[in-house]
């Protein structure tokens, strides 16, 4: 698999990188550890080497699985985690205080069983915590060799610009894909201003895009969709509209929709890098053969012109969730 450079950070991962939550926390039960670890490992023999965990998918719980999947190949592998919730529980609130990043930082690698944390994200912003503060924790714990990098997700402009000019950002972890673009209005043009490598989360619309979902779908009963306003019945019928578009550019590149979903994101800019999540090892391959699918200008200005007629019906957050984004 062909690599790409986070920004102007230096920090080089595979196009395409893994979404690790969905195998513990979000998406109904938990994948047996044994089926989890394969499928990471199939992911690195894929050529995969750019894998996102957090603190607060399972309390550590993700984070250990991880570590124990990637252990005999950890020095290949990019590992990017993440702080800011209290007790690493997201329904908590968020807590980027200086003394709980370190004792997060400490935990993960622990639970990671390594020396260093690659990609050390902040999950939401923390409007208690000044970004000053943040940043210099953060630059703190790069002298000290704990992490390499560090990150944002989530962000609003304003926060991007504090923690930059403290400690250079290497990437922003946020949604993005067809299925939601707004980051297109002012996110990307920043984080090309700043040098500022874009990683996005959900880039199959948390799983719609794929086309395998529609308004008769059920979801398990501790699926996050089901308070997703996006996902309710009726919304998923009117999106399907979406779906629809993508599956005929599918079709004419003998390609399925979420290879699609892909190219049109790796087209948008030379500096982002998907991380897909799944639980299934045919849709891990299916997404890396997204990275093999090239959209022709005359396609990508074709996809452009119909999404102007297109409007998605809902929100993509609940709104007690949608308070802690964009901050």
């Amino acid at each position: 698999m062909k690599t790409r450079t986070l920004g102007n950070s230096g920090l080089e991962v595979s196009a395409l990188g893994l979404g690790c939550m969905g195998l513990t926390f979000g998406y109904g039960p938990a994948t047996e550890e044994k089926q989890a670890i394969a499928l990471i490992n199939r992911a690195y023999e894929l050529g995969i080497t750019f894998f996102d965990t957090a603190e607060a998918y399972s309390q550590g719980g993700n984070e250990t699985l991880l570590g124990k999947a990637v252990q005999s190949f950890r020095e290949k592998v990019v590992i990017a985690t993440k702080f800011g919730f209290a007790e690493g529980d997201s329904s908590k609130g968020v807590d980027s205080r200086p003394e709980r990043i370190r004792q997060v930082a400490e935990n993960s690698l622990r639970y990671l069983n390594t020396d260093y944390i690659d990609l050390f994200y902040q999950h939401r912003v923390d409007p208690n915590v000044p970004m000053e503060d943040v940043a210099g924790t953060i630059q703190d714990l790069i002298k000290e060799g704990k992490i390499r990098y560090w990150g944002l997700s989530e962000a609003g402009a304003d926060s991007i610009r504090k923690a930059h000019a403290v400690q250079p950002v290497a990437a922003l972890q946020s949604e993005y894909s067809l299925f939601y673009r707004e980051p297109e209005q002012e996110i990307i043009p920043l984080l090309e201003e700043l040098g500022i490598g874009f990683v996005p989360f959900s880039p199959l619309g948390k799983g719609f895009l794929t086309g395998a979902i529609n308004e008769n779908t059920q979801f398990d009963p501790t699926d996050f969709r089901n308070v997703v306003p996006r996902f309710s019945e009726e919304n998923r019928k009117a999106n399907h509209v979406l779906v629809d578009l993508i599956k005929e550019i599918a079709a004419h590149n003998e390609a399925t929709p979420a290879q699609i979903s892909l190219a049109w994101l790796l087209a948008q800019k030379p500096w982002i890098v998907p991380i897909p999540g799944t639980t299934k090892i045919h849709r891990l391959e299916e997404n890396v053969g997204g990275t093999t699918v090239v959209l022709s200008q005359n396609e990508l200005d074709n996809i452009e012109n119909a999404l102007k007629d297109i409007e998605i019906a809902g929100a993509r957050y609940p709104e007690h969730l949608q308070k802690r984004v964009g901050n």
